[in-house]
């Protein structure tokens, strides 16, 4: 994966049946409903705001809209420990620049259920840094996957 590859240009929303859900509740869903576009210019963006103003709910509908398991993990990870994923995803359009060839969905909560899943399935653990997510610490982990 090329470092400074942008592979979004920006999401804008598909109008479907929102008075029904919470997140048309969220600061975000106003914006997008308004006609604006979230646009990506940079290859990291940030975001930023108060508890409740439904961050983890756009990030998590972005990374399933793009292919990835809601959980975390590649998009060779399909396990469900409790779904819970909000709809969002199919009420939001993604332009794309380019499709990543490799990528990884990195959902803190639900770290430790990615770990298991990789030692469940014998994943080869080379490409996690040689050993077990769950034989280091939290922080050792992290940084492992990221590294590797």
């Amino acid at each position: 994966m090329t470092a400074n590859k942008i592979y979004l240009r920006d999401i804008r929303l598909i109008h479907k049946n929102p008075s029904e859900n919470y997140w048309c509740r969220l600061p975000f869903y106003r914006e997008l409903n308004s006609g604006k576009a979230i646009s990506f210019n940079t290859p990291v963006t940030f975001f930023v705001g108060e508890n409740g103003s439904g961050k983890s709910t756009l990030i998590e509908a972005i990374a399933v809209a793009m292919g990835y398991n809601a959980e975390g993990g590649s998009k060779n990870f399909n396990f469900s420990t409790k779904n819970t994923t909000s709809m969002l995803h199919d009420e939001l359009q993604l332009s794309r620049i380019a499709y990543e060839s490799d990528g990884f969905f990195l959902r803190a909560e639900s770290f430790y259920n990615v770990a298991t899943n990789i030692d469940d399935l014998r994943i080869n653990i080379d490409n996690y840094g040689g050993k077990s997510l769950h034989n280091q610490s939290h922080g050792e982990s992290f940084l492992s996957l990221v590294q590797n």
